[in-house]
């Protein structure tokens, strides 16, 4: 449990655009993290920005963002650092390595985490973020690639109350703020958010070519399950992927696969029963095995098809989640 405190100091303050801000960092520049650090500058805020390809740091660099050489040279120049890595070890490594935040003075920092991990592993790593003086805020991510570019993410954020307000500026420039309570309580809500996402993936393969093979036509069963008690995210939003054939490769079976361990990780810790997430988890195992691991996360649903002997396929203006534009 992390140790509540009374009296938070703000951070060092620059003037920009006739309002007082924070000088922000950003480290984790893949699919998700580049488009939630562009919108972190395109609020206004000066972004100083780290990510172990050297390649990803174009894009930020061309809108006016400086390149930190390592975490703790991030941490040194800015007031709040903003993590989206893979999983726990890449954070683990991003606060413990050698040029690491623990590495170098915490004291007034704030850091916030967006990254799908462990909550018990970033509970441990935060307290010793705090115990060097900093201030931890976990904030993972949910939605699509389109939501990062959007800058309308909706974000489980944990944390002391007097953190959040802090960086609350941080947070509403990629999404939309969701309060989960105690920090820790981000990663547990998008575990159990993933959880749901993914079994509802893998089973709408099976409706699908249930309904096909039945004679209902994919795109009257999707236009008549939406609003239904059958709707979720996933159907709105990801069927369309299945409908172009290419199964939105921006969420990779790999990534899949990776949240499907931490589930299974937390559920274990509580005891819960997990039937429904291990077959999903199955289901997605043997979407990798068939189809790689860089594949869409809704060759889930391929796997259905393929065995059936049919496609999915609906002709359309299907719009590639990661080519929607950003509303400015």
């Amino acid at each position: 449990m992390l140790v509540k405190r009374r009296l938070v100091p703000e951070p060092p303050r620059n003037r920009v655009k006739g309002q007082v801000t924070m000088k922000i960092g950003f480290i984790g520049l893949g699919t998700m993290g580049r488009n939630a650090a562009l919108n972190v500058r395109r609020a206004g805020f000066e972004l100083v920005v780290y990510d172990i390809r050297s390649e990803a740091f174009a894009p930020l660099i061309e809108k006016g963002a400086q390149a930190g050489s390592s975490p703790a040279d991030v941490l040194n120049r800015c007031d709040c650092v903003v993590t989206m890595v893979f999983g726990p070890k890449e954070v683990e490594q991003v606060v413990r390595a050698a040029d690491g935040f623990l590495s170098t003075d915490c004291r007034g920092k704030y850091w916030i985490d967006m990254t799908t991990s462990s909550p018990k592993v970033m509970r441990a790593l935060a307290k010793e973020f705090q115990a060097k003086g900093g201030h931890p805020v976990d904030a993972p991510v949910t939605g699509s690639v389109d939501a990062a570019i959007r800058g309308d993410m909706p974000m489980f954020v944990g944390g002391d109350d007097a953190d959040v307000e802090v960086v609350r500026p941080v947070i509403e420039a990629m999404g939309q703020l969701r309060k989960v309570g105690a920090y820790g309580n981000g990663y547990v809500a998008k575990l159990v958010n993933n959880q749901l996402w993914k079994i509802h993936a893998a089973a709408i393969g099976e409706a699908m070519v249930t309904a096909k093979l039945a004679g209902l036509d994919p795109a009257i069963w999707w236009e008549v399950m939406k609003g239904g008690a059958a709707d979720s995210f996933v159907l709105s939003h990801d069927v369309p992927s299945i409908f172009a054939g290419h199964y939105d490769p921006s969420f990779p079976i790999a990534l899949c696969l990776k949240d499907l361990s931490l589930i299974k990780e937390l559920m274990d810790e509580t005891g819960t029963r997990n039937e429904l997430t291990h077959a999903t988890h199955d289901r997605f195992k043997e979407a990798g095995e068939r189809y790689g691991l860089g594949a869409g996360e809704m060759t889930v649903c391929k796997i259905i098809e393929d065995d059936a002997g049919i496609d999915l396929r609906v002709v359309g203006d299907w719009v590639k989640p990661w080519e929607v534009a950003h509303p400015d």
